[in-house]
C-alpha cells in the first residue's frame, strides 16, 4: 500500500461531531488521505443550536498552520470555520508563506442551526485576503447570496445561481462549485463554474435523509481527490458520491 496524500484541515471544533474538524477527519480517513489539523475555534453545539464558541488566537492558527507544513508534504488544504477577521488574516498570510497547494474553501457562515459561525468583519476579509489564495470556493445557495450581498432564499433560479458563482469570480476565487442542496426539486443539482469554461453540472436523485457536516465533508473530500492529482470537475464527481454515500447510509437508518 502506497504512503497517504497528507490533507490539512483548517477548521473549528463541533462538540456534537456533526460537523467541523472531527467530519474533516473523517472524512479524509475515508478518502484514504492522512489528516493533519489547524484549529480556528472551539465551540459547544448541539444538532439543534450553538451554544458558545471560543476563538483561537490567530497567532495559534498561523503557528499550528506553520508547523503542518514543516512535518509533512502537504498536497492540499481544506478550510472550514475561521470564525472572524484575525483568524482570516492569520490563515492567509500563512498559507501565503506556504508551498502552493490546491485550497479547497468551504465559506461557513452560519450553523445549520442558524448560529453564526462568522462575523461581520470577516465577510470582506474572505472576499478580499482568502477568496484568491483558494482553488476551489463551495458555497450552498444561501451562503452565494450572502457572499455577494443578497437576500438568501432557496427559490433562486439556476440563471441567478450561476450570476452568483460568476461573481464571487470576479472576487478572485479560481473556481466556485456552487451547491444546490437547498433548492427545491426532484433532483440535487450542483455547478462548477470556472473562468473562460461553460458551467458544468452534477446531478442526483434528491435524498430525503438530513444530515450535519455533510459541508464539511464534502470539501473535505474534495480537498483529498485534488491532493492525488485529481483534475477539479473529477474532484467534485468524487466528492459528491462521498456524501451521496453518506445521505444513502443515513436513510436507511
Amino acid at each position: 500500500m502506497g504512503q497517504r496524500v497528507a490533507v490539512l484541515a483548517i477548521a473549528g471544533t463541533d462538540s456534537s461531531g456533526g460537523a467541523g474538524l472531527l467530519r474533516d477527519v473523517q472524512t479524509l480517513e475515508a478518502m484514504g488521505a492522512q489528516a493533519l489539523c489547524a484549529v480556528t475555534a472551539v465551540t459547544a453545539q448541539t444538532d439543534s443550536r450553538v451554544l458558545a464558541v471560543h476563538v483561537i488566537p490567530p497567532d495559534q492558527v498561523r503557528l499550528q498552520i506553520e508547523a503542518a507544513f514543516a512535518t509533512q508534504r502537504v498536497r492540499a488544504v481544506k478550510i472550514g470555520m475561521l470564525g472572524d477577521r484575525a483568524t482570516i488574516d492569520a490563515v492567509a498570510d500563512a498559507l501565503a508563506e506556504a508551498p502552493r497547494v490546491p485550497v479547497v474553501l468551504d465559506p461557513v457562515l452560519r450553523a445549520s442551526s442558524g448560529g453564526v459561525l462568522l462575523d461581520d468583519p470577516g465577510y470582506e476579509r474572505l472576499r478580499s485576503r482568502l477568496m484568491p489564495q483558494v482553488s476551489l470556493l463551495t458555497p450552498n445557495i444561501p451562503e452565494a447570496a450572502w457572499l455577494n450581498g443578497a437576500t438568501p432564499g432557496e427559490d433562486a433560479t439556476v440563471n441567478q445561481r450561476i450570476e452568483w458563482a460568476q461573481a464571487l469570480l470576479a472576487g478572485g476565487a479560481r473556481a466556485v462549485l456552487l451547491k444546490g442542496g437547498h433548492a427545491q426539486g426532484r433532483d440535487a443539482t450542483d455547478v462548477l463554474v470556472r473562468p473562460g469554461l461553460e458551467p458544468q453540472w452534477l446531478s442526483s436523485p434528491r435524498l430525503s435523509a438530513r444530515s450535519r457536516g455533510t459541508g464539511c465533508a464534502l470539501a473535505a473530500a474534495i480537498a483529498a481527490a485534488l491532493a492525488t492529482g485529481a483534475e477539479m470537475f473529477e474532484a467534485c464527481r468524487r466528492g459528491r458520491e462521498h456524501v451521496l454515500a453518506l445521505l444513502a447510509k443515513a436513510e436507511t437508518r
